[in-house]
């Protein structure tokens, strides 16, 4: 959930009430939107992906929890089916299936100091034969995130993810 001005790093100083206060505290500062035109620019290729998922499913008014108990998902680390959940792991990733469209994604978090090779699961499709790459927040802008239809292809079965980041990709064709 995102509140007004967070895509451009707007604060009301920790002030989780200040609907009621006409001050700079509820103010918006337009000049955000140039001191910080990454992050705003991140934040529009997020929701332009939201505006292209399917929507009829959304209709059946399930719940979250139904959702995540309904969902393919396989849980990783660097090696595929051994995640890490010890108290002082750095990293995780997750493979899901999001079902009403049938969209292959591979999520990876790499909060170690140094870069980390993750395996990519093998997709099971012949549709598909290659992940793409939409979002690493380890690279400059613009390719830390990419218009979704535009998302280069990754090549081989592994994914060196740098330190403290994210990475999403996707296998497009399904």
């Amino acid at each position: 959930m995102l509140a007004m001005g967070d895509e451009v790093r707007r604060t009301q100083g920790g002030n989780n009430n200040a609907y009621c206060q006409d001050n700079q505290v509820n103010w918006f500062d337009w000049t955000l939107l140039q001191k910080h035109p990454h992050l705003h620019r991140f934040v529009k290729l997020l929701m332009a992906r939201r505006l292209l998922r399917a929507t009829e499913h959304e209709h059946q008014r399930i719940s979250l929890n139904q959702l995540i108990q309904g969902a393919t998902k396989a849980w990783h680390g660097v090696r595929l089916h051994h995640p890490d959940w010890g108290d002082h792991s750095h990293s995780l990733a997750l493979a899901v299936e999001l079902r009403p469209e049938r969209l292959p994604m591979h999520l990876i978090l790499n909060t170690y100091w140094e870069p980390l090779e993750f395996q990519l699961p093998p997709l099971h499709t012949s549709a598909a034969s290659h992940w793409r790459r939409w979002i690493d927040t380890a690279l400059d802008t613009p390719d830390d995130i990419v218009p979704w239809r535009e998302a280069p292809a990754v090549s081989g079965f592994i994914y060196r993810a740098q330190p403290r980041s994210v990475v999403v990709l996707y296998a497009p064709g399904v």
